[in-house]
């Protein structure tokens, strides 16, 4: 019992900084950061705080919840449940804002995954695993028209449901090895992650930009990420005169990259995830062995 706890709360731990760290990273296209609120007027770098602290009870009990199990219906609809229930919890803390419904979603199946199998260390395996838990079908799941249902049906795209039922392709085939990519040349930690947002931006069909701007604003996000990441991306001078074009657009559209969001902080809480525990299990990461 003693390990399923400790367990829990490192995976919680893991989860809140992703978070954290998601939104403190600055200067974010559209989103909120440390200097603004981006394209939000009901949103604020404390209230994502709140929110993100309020998640960790939420998070433990996913991971205590799926101990040890492996994925099944019953794993689903439990966890299914208790993200919910932890929905009701953000949004007792934000008085109703939406400020991390899909990271709610995406992060609790890849703390589920993570929390039945102790030894999964890599990225692709744990999230090969969500994806596993989340093709089981919630018999329990509120039949309820919102924001992210509308788009995918008027649009035709997966959404945060298809992102994950495909084990996280733009975590684990763009974001992942976007960032490592970054590390790998020397680029500062804030500058790779920046880089690996716009690669997500550059290749997501975003439903959140959909949902307030349609397609128009999505190929102009894509577009304009691409270009930051072509003119040598954020550490370099045309790169951040690239990010601020790009931003002003965003701005006049009103648009902002949530979804692209949600899976930095994914890529974020695996590529902790897999320090943490190569770290435990003395495996070489990189060229050092710990």
């Amino acid at each position: 019992m003693e390990q399923k706890r400790q367990m829990a709360e490192t995976l919680a731990e893991l989860a809140v900084q992703a978070l954290l760290d998601e939104v403190n990273l600055t200067p974010k296209p559209g989103l909120v950061d440390q200097e603004n609120n981006g394209a939000h007027h009901d949103l604020t770098l404390d209230l994502m705080h709140q929110s993100a602290e309020s998640l960790r009870p939420v998070f433990a009990e996913i991971a205590e919840a799926s101990y040890e199990r492996e994925p099944s219906q019953s794993l689903r609809e439990d966890i299914a449940t208790i993200g919910r229930r932890g929905e009701q919890v953000m949004l007792s803390v934000t008085s109703g804002i939406n400020t991390h419904k899909g990271a709610i979603w995406s992060l609790g199946l890849l703390v589920s995954a993570a929390a039945g199998d102790a030894e999964l260390s890599d990225p692709v395996q744990v999230a090969e695993r969500a994806g596993k838990i989340t093709r089981f079908m919630d018999r329990y799941c509120p039949v309820t028209s919102t924001n992210g249902s509308k788009v995918k049906a008027t649009y035709q795209v997966p959404g945060a449901r298809g992102e994950a039922q495909l084990n996280f392709p733009h975590v684990c085939k763009v974001g992942m090895p976007f960032l490592q990519n970054a590390r790998e040349k020397g680029i500062s930690e804030t500058n790779a992650r920046l880089d690996t947002l716009l690669a997500i931006m550059s290749e997501l069909d975003d439903t959140c930009i959909l949902h307030r701007g349609g397609m128009e604003a999505l190929e102009t996000v894509k577009n304009g990420a691409n270009q930051v990441l072509e003119s040598g991306g954020t550490s370099t001078t045309a790169g951040r005169l690239s990010l601020m074009r790009l931003n002003q657009r965003m701005m006049e559209r009103f648009v902002s990259p949530g979804g692209s969001a949600d899976l930095l902080a994914a890529v974020l809480f695996l590529d902790a995830l897999q320090k943490e525990r190569s770290l435990k299990g003395g495996v070489a990461v990189g060229n050092v062995t710990f």
